[in-house]
């Protein structure tokens, strides 16, 4: 490694790669940053450059078919508020891969991009005060 990037980059390997670009910039605030569709696109968010590969890309074709399906890792997307996002992307007919989940670090919901690929929409526990202050 070279160079520092101004992005941290994570690839998912996905079906139709102008879906993704749809989905990915309609309903969760990604901007497109290049896209050679249908072989590949990058979409951002701060600082998380997502690299969309189609089957087309030498991202994909570089994949052993034995690890051509989604896996369990996921992005991890931090809102402010999860339950007026979980009823915008449902008005939007967007359905859930799990359903509401809570614990001391705050509470998520996972959501499947059209490929399959999961994200979790995070919103923190609120930090409280110690006792007595």
């Amino acid at each position: 490694m070279t160079t520092t990037e101004q992005y941290v980059s994570v690839r998912y390997l996905v079906d139709d790669v102008q879906a993704a670009i749809d989905f990915y910039t309609a309903h969760l605030d990604f901007h497109l940053r290049t896209s050679a569709a249908p072989a590949f696109a990058d979409v951002v968010r701060g600082p998380l450059r997502l690299l969309l590969s189609g089957p087309a890309s030498s991202g994909a074709r570089a994949t052993p078919h034995d690890a051509g399906s989604p896996g369990r890792n996921r992005i991890h997307l931090i809102v402010d508020d999860l339950d007026a996002e979980i009823d915008r992307l449902r008005t939007a007919g967007l359905g859930f891969r799990s359903e509401l989940v809570s614990g001391p670090g705050g509470r998520q919901i996972l959501l499947a991009d059209p490929a399959g690929n999961l994200i979790e929409l995070f919103q923190p526990a609120r930090a409280t005060a110690p006792a007595g202050t």
